[in-house]
Protein backbone atom coordinates (compact mmCIF):
# COMPACT_ATOMS: atom_id res chain seq x y z
CA UNK A 1 0.00 0.00 0.00
CA UNK A 2 1.65 3.62 -0.78
CA UNK A 3 1.78 6.23 1.59
CA UNK A 4 -0.32 8.09 -0.09
CA UNK A 5 -3.09 5.76 0.39
CA UNK A 6 -2.86 4.98 3.55
CA UNK A 7 -3.06 8.87 4.46
CA UNK A 8 -5.75 9.15 2.35
CA UNK A 9 -8.14 5.98 4.31
CA UNK A 10 -7.37 7.51 7.41
CA UNK A 11 -7.94 11.54 7.10
CA UNK A 12 -11.69 12.33 8.71
CA UNK A 13 -13.75 15.87 7.62
CA UNK A 14 -14.43 17.54 10.85
CA UNK A 15 -16.77 21.10 10.63
CA UNK A 16 -17.57 23.66 12.98
CA UNK A 17 -21.45 24.19 13.85
CA UNK A 18 -23.91 25.16 15.89
CA UNK A 19 -23.42 28.94 15.27
CA UNK A 20 -27.02 30.06 15.08
CA UNK A 21 -28.63 32.44 17.56
CA UNK A 22 -32.44 32.37 18.10
CA UNK A 23 -34.23 33.53 14.80
CA UNK A 24 -30.89 33.96 13.45
CA UNK A 25 -29.17 31.07 11.43
CA UNK A 26 -25.57 30.85 10.50
CA UNK A 27 -23.87 28.50 8.56
CA UNK A 28 -24.43 24.99 6.48
CA UNK A 29 -24.70 22.79 9.18
CA UNK A 30 -27.76 20.55 7.88
CA UNK A 31 -26.03 20.39 4.30
CA UNK A 32 -22.53 19.67 5.68
CA UNK A 33 -23.74 16.83 8.18
CA UNK A 34 -23.53 13.97 5.28
CA UNK A 35 -20.51 15.10 4.48
CA UNK A 36 -18.34 14.97 7.49
CA UNK A 37 -17.27 13.01 10.29
CA UNK A 38 -18.05 14.79 13.58
CA UNK A 39 -18.75 18.03 14.27
CA UNK A 40 -17.67 20.94 16.94
CA UNK A 41 -20.57 22.47 18.22
CA UNK A 42 -20.25 26.31 19.32
CA UNK A 43 -21.51 26.15 23.22
CA UNK A 44 -23.08 30.04 23.63
CA UNK A 45 -20.03 32.35 24.29
CA UNK A 46 -18.44 33.14 21.02
CA UNK A 47 -21.31 31.78 18.67
CA UNK A 48 -24.81 29.49 19.82
CA UNK A 49 -27.31 28.69 22.42
CA UNK A 50 -29.63 26.48 23.97
CA UNK A 51 -31.74 26.50 21.29
CA UNK A 52 -29.38 26.20 18.48
CA UNK A 53 -26.72 23.31 20.82
CA UNK A 54 -30.03 21.21 20.93
CA UNK A 55 -30.61 21.19 17.07
CA UNK A 56 -27.48 20.25 16.06
CA UNK A 57 -26.33 17.62 18.33
CA UNK A 58 -30.10 16.02 17.96
CA UNK A 59 -29.40 16.20 13.89
CA UNK A 60 -26.05 14.82 14.48
CA UNK A 61 -26.96 11.83 16.79
CA UNK A 62 -29.74 11.07 13.93
CA UNK A 63 -26.93 11.27 11.03
CA UNK A 64 -24.33 9.11 13.26
CA UNK A 65 -21.49 12.00 13.32
CA UNK A 66 -19.89 12.32 16.41
CA UNK A 67 -19.63 15.51 18.26
CA UNK A 68 -17.19 17.98 19.86
CA UNK A 69 -17.24 20.78 21.81
CA UNK A 70 -16.09 24.14 20.62
CA UNK A 71 -15.81 26.35 23.16
CA UNK A 72 -14.77 30.00 22.54
CA UNK A 73 -13.78 33.31 24.10
CA UNK A 74 -16.31 35.02 25.51
CA UNK A 75 -16.89 37.29 22.47
CA UNK A 76 -20.01 37.10 20.25
CA UNK A 77 -19.68 40.70 18.84
CA UNK A 78 -16.01 39.52 17.47
CA UNK A 79 -17.33 35.82 17.14
CA UNK A 80 -14.66 34.52 19.42
CA UNK A 81 -11.75 35.76 16.76
CA UNK A 82 -10.33 38.92 18.68
CA UNK A 83 -7.60 37.93 21.05
CA UNK A 84 -8.11 38.62 25.05
CA UNK A 85 -5.70 38.41 27.70
CA UNK A 86 -6.58 35.18 30.10
CA UNK A 87 -5.04 33.14 33.07
CA UNK A 88 -4.71 29.33 32.46
CA UNK A 89 -7.46 29.18 35.26
CA UNK A 90 -9.46 31.71 33.37
CA UNK A 91 -9.47 29.37 30.10
CA UNK A 92 -9.93 26.30 32.36
CA UNK A 93 -13.45 27.51 33.68
CA UNK A 94 -14.60 29.12 30.39
CA UNK A 95 -13.46 25.93 29.16
CA UNK A 96 -15.19 24.15 31.42
CA UNK A 97 -18.21 26.31 31.60
CA UNK A 98 -18.90 25.29 27.86
CA UNK A 99 -18.27 21.58 27.35
CA UNK A 100 -20.51 21.29 30.64
CA UNK A 101 -23.75 23.15 28.93
CA UNK A 102 -23.02 21.14 25.80
CA UNK A 103 -22.49 17.81 27.87
CA UNK A 104 -26.17 18.11 29.54
CA UNK A 105 -27.34 18.31 25.56
CA UNK A 106 -25.29 15.20 24.52
CA UNK A 107 -26.31 13.32 27.70
CA UNK A 108 -30.11 13.76 26.50
CA UNK A 109 -29.31 12.56 23.33
CA UNK A 110 -27.91 9.74 24.30
CA UNK A 111 -24.48 10.41 22.56
CA UNK A 112 -20.70 10.95 24.09
CA UNK A 113 -18.52 13.76 23.94
CA UNK A 114 -15.60 13.25 21.59
CA UNK A 115 -13.35 16.13 21.33
CA UNK A 116 -12.59 19.55 23.09
CA UNK A 117 -11.34 21.97 20.06
CA UNK A 118 -11.30 25.74 21.03
CA UNK A 119 -12.25 28.23 18.98
CA UNK A 120 -10.94 31.43 16.64
CA UNK A 121 -8.65 33.42 18.77
CA UNK A 122 -8.82 31.31 21.62
CA UNK A 123 -7.21 28.44 19.27
CA UNK A 124 -4.83 30.73 17.99
CA UNK A 125 -3.58 31.89 21.69
CA UNK A 126 -3.40 28.05 22.83
CA UNK A 127 -1.06 27.02 19.64
CA UNK A 128 1.07 30.02 21.34
CA UNK A 129 1.41 29.17 25.33
CA UNK A 130 1.69 25.78 27.17
CA UNK A 131 0.25 27.44 29.86
CA UNK A 132 -2.90 28.70 28.64
CA UNK A 133 -3.41 24.71 26.59
CA UNK A 134 -3.10 23.49 30.23
CA UNK A 135 -6.21 25.05 31.25
CA UNK A 136 -7.99 23.32 28.67
CA UNK A 137 -6.10 20.24 28.95
CA UNK A 138 -7.48 19.67 32.23
CA UNK A 139 -10.81 19.48 31.03
CA UNK A 140 -10.14 17.63 28.52
CA UNK A 141 -8.75 14.63 31.48
CA UNK A 142 -12.01 15.96 32.98
CA UNK A 143 -14.05 14.58 30.20
CA UNK A 144 -11.70 11.57 29.02
CA UNK A 145 -11.04 13.07 25.35
CA UNK A 146 -8.76 14.32 22.89
CA UNK A 147 -7.68 17.20 21.64
CA UNK A 148 -7.69 18.84 17.96
CA UNK A 149 -5.63 21.01 17.27
CA UNK A 150 -2.10 22.12 15.54
CA UNK A 151 0.82 19.76 15.15
CA UNK A 152 3.68 21.28 15.95
CA UNK A 153 2.26 23.98 18.49
CA UNK A 154 1.57 24.28 21.97
CA UNK A 155 -1.64 22.24 20.96
CA UNK A 156 0.13 19.25 20.46
CA UNK A 157 3.53 19.53 22.94
CA UNK A 158 1.24 20.13 26.28
CA UNK A 159 -1.38 17.38 25.45
CA UNK A 160 0.92 14.98 24.87
CA UNK A 161 3.30 16.20 28.02
CA UNK A 162 -0.41 15.94 30.27
CA UNK A 163 -1.41 12.66 28.71
CA UNK A 164 -4.11 13.96 26.36
CA UNK A 165 -4.87 12.28 23.26
CA UNK A 166 -4.13 14.65 20.57
CA UNK A 167 -5.76 15.17 17.10
CA UNK A 168 -3.85 16.64 14.57
CA UNK A 169 -6.15 18.88 12.68
CA UNK A 170 -5.75 21.03 8.72
CA UNK A 171 -7.23 24.26 7.35
CA UNK A 172 -7.81 24.35 4.11
CA UNK A 173 -9.82 27.46 4.11
CA UNK A 174 -7.55 29.28 5.89
CA UNK A 175 -3.67 30.86 5.44
CA UNK A 176 -0.17 29.43 7.18
CA UNK A 177 2.43 31.18 8.85
CA UNK A 178 6.05 30.19 9.02
CA UNK A 179 5.15 29.25 12.81
CA UNK A 180 2.84 26.44 11.56
CA UNK A 181 -0.08 28.86 13.64
CA UNK A 182 -3.17 29.72 11.72
CA UNK A 183 -4.58 33.75 10.34
CA UNK A 184 -7.39 33.65 11.84
CA UNK A 185 -9.51 35.34 9.66
CA UNK A 186 -12.44 38.23 11.29
CA UNK A 187 -14.99 37.28 8.96
CA UNK A 188 -15.73 34.68 6.48
CA UNK A 189 -15.18 34.35 3.09
CA UNK A 190 -15.30 32.45 -0.66
CA UNK A 191 -12.54 29.92 -0.75
CA UNK A 192 -11.01 28.99 -4.09
CA UNK A 193 -11.64 25.53 -4.48
CA UNK A 194 -8.86 24.89 -6.40
CA UNK A 195 -6.27 26.16 -3.81
CA UNK A 196 -8.05 24.20 -1.41
CA UNK A 197 -7.83 21.12 -3.69
CA UNK A 198 -4.31 21.62 -4.20
CA UNK A 199 -3.17 22.34 -0.28
CA UNK A 200 -4.94 18.99 0.30
CA UNK A 201 -3.19 16.89 -2.23
CA UNK A 202 0.15 18.74 -1.48
CA UNK A 203 -0.55 17.52 2.17
CA UNK A 204 -1.40 13.95 1.49
CA UNK A 205 1.31 13.61 -1.00
CA UNK A 206 4.00 15.40 0.31
CA UNK A 207 3.02 16.12 3.79
CA UNK A 208 3.73 19.78 3.57
CA UNK A 209 2.06 23.49 3.38
CA UNK A 210 2.70 26.19 1.69
CA UNK A 211 3.22 29.58 4.28
CA UNK A 212 1.93 32.53 2.96
CA UNK A 213 5.58 33.82 3.23
CA UNK A 214 6.89 30.72 1.13
CA UNK A 215 8.40 27.87 3.45
CA UNK A 216 7.29 24.42 3.48
CA UNK A 217 5.63 23.66 6.72
CA UNK A 218 5.51 19.90 7.60
CA UNK A 219 2.03 18.40 8.24
CA UNK A 220 0.47 15.13 9.04
CA UNK A 221 -3.14 16.09 9.70
CA UNK A 222 -5.88 13.23 10.81
CA UNK A 223 -8.71 15.81 10.21
CA UNK A 224 -9.53 18.37 8.25
CA UNK A 225 -11.53 21.31 9.37
CA UNK A 226 -14.40 22.81 7.49
CA UNK A 227 -15.87 26.34 8.74
CA UNK A 228 -19.44 26.19 8.00
CA UNK A 229 -20.28 29.55 8.26
CA UNK A 230 -18.08 30.02 4.48
CA UNK A 231 -20.33 30.99 1.45
CA UNK A 232 -19.47 28.15 -0.48
CA UNK A 233 -18.82 25.74 2.48
CA UNK A 234 -20.55 22.69 1.12
CA UNK A 235 -18.88 22.92 -2.18
CA UNK A 236 -15.37 23.23 -0.62
CA UNK A 237 -16.23 20.02 1.90
CA UNK A 238 -18.18 17.89 -1.62
CA UNK A 239 -14.46 18.75 -3.29
CA UNK A 240 -12.23 18.11 0.19
CA UNK A 241 -14.08 14.96 0.48
CA UNK A 242 -13.49 13.48 -2.96
CA UNK A 243 -10.08 14.78 -2.91
CA UNK A 244 -9.53 12.30 0.34
CA UNK A 245 -11.51 9.50 -1.44
CA UNK A 246 -13.79 8.95 1.34
CA UNK A 247 -17.74 8.43 1.59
Amino acid sequence: MSTDTAARRTVTLNADMGESYGIHSFGNDTALLPLVDSINVACGMHAGDPGSMHTIVTKAAEAGVLVGAHPGLQDPVGFGRRAMDLTAEEVRDLVRYQVGALSGFLGASGIPLNHIKPHGALYAMLARSEELMGGLCEVALQYGVPVYGLAGTCHESTALSLGVPFVSELYVDLDYRADGTVVVNRTGHIVDLDLAATRTRQVLERGTLTAVTGEQIPSRPDTICIHSDLPNAVELATAVRQSLQLG
